[in-house]
């Protein structure tokens, strides 16, 4: 009878993402779920106390991973001096892009799940706690650069959020189109680069100065 219940908790789950998929979060329900399932609402509810329940077990784990883990880089990134820093400017380090955009993949479900379905949910703004991050961290960089007395081309913050917005959804826009494990690599690793050079351009900080 175990076993018959633990393959109940993974068909809803596994029901929960085809609904939330095909339909969003707002709407799907928990009745729709029953039905893919052919049981009543009430077999649902011994697991799950409601629809969000569902989301959350879908795209939790891997969310507060990537999300904690990105915090804890821009952490570590800020405590560099600043010769360290001007290396990275300032995207996360090729090694850690490539971690995340893995890791992503890894979990592809739960970020489809996040890009796509989850409106009206408490991930519908995931993406902006990441670029919020970004933008932090950029600012604390900028601030060091000029404390330090380097001479930078003045940004002010709602330009910083739409490059870091620009940039993080570009990255999951790899997720939204469904792109190869392999493509979404190399697309966002261009990406990177691209960003990593641009952000040098608008502060009018030259290749020699990197250093």
């Amino acid at each position: 009878m175990k076993l018959i219940n633990e393959k109940l908790a993974k068909d809803i789950l596994l029901a929960g993402k085809e609904e939330f998929l095909e339909k969003g979060f707002q709407g799907a329900s928990m009745r729709q779920i029953a039905a893919r399932l052919q049981v009543t609402t009430g077999a649902i509810y011994r697991y799950y106390t409601d629809k969000e329940s569902i989301f959350e077990a879908l795209v939790g784990d891997a969310a507060r991973e990537l999300e904690e883990r990105y915090r804890r880089v821009q952490q570590e990134f800020a405590e560099l001096p600043l010769s360290g820093q001007m290396e990275n400017l300032p995207e996360v380090s090729e090694d850690e892009h490539a971690w995340m955009m893995e890791y992503i993949y890894d979990n592809f479900d739960a970020f489809k799940l996040i890009s796509c379905c989850a409106v009206g949910t408490g991930y519908e703004h995931y993406l902006d706690r990441l670029i919020e991050i970004e933008v932090n961290s950029s600012l604390a960089l900028i601030d060091k650069m000029q404390q330090e007395g380097m001479k930078v081309l003045p940004m002010d913050e709602d330009m910083i959020h739409i490059v870091a917005s620009a940039m993080f959804n570009g990255m999951f826009e790899t997720v939204r189109h469904d792109i190869p494990r392999e493509k979404a690599i190399i697309y966002t690793d261009s990406l990177r680069s691209f960003y990593s050079a641009g952000w040098f351009k608008l502060l009018g900080i030259s290749e020699k100065k990197r250093g």
